[in-house]
């Protein structure tokens, strides 16, 4: 199942540079992960200050 970002996103970009297929881009306000891109490795959670990627319900 694919991670999304929530809006306790802060936009420092550090999940997008650990993203290892590339799914990550910029969105509007905050990052956004293309779910069918995502392989649910969780680095992008890993790395993140906020905790904003989780798994998607």
């Amino acid at each position: 199942m694919a991670y999304v970002i929530s809006d306790e996103c802060i936009g420092c970009g550090a999940c997008e540079a650990e993203c290892p297929v590339s799914a990550i881009s910029a969105g509007d306000g905050k990052y956004v992960i293309d779910a069918d891109t995502c392989i649910d490795c969780g680095a992008c959670a890993g790395t993140c200050p906020v905790s904003a990627p989780n798994p998607q319900d």
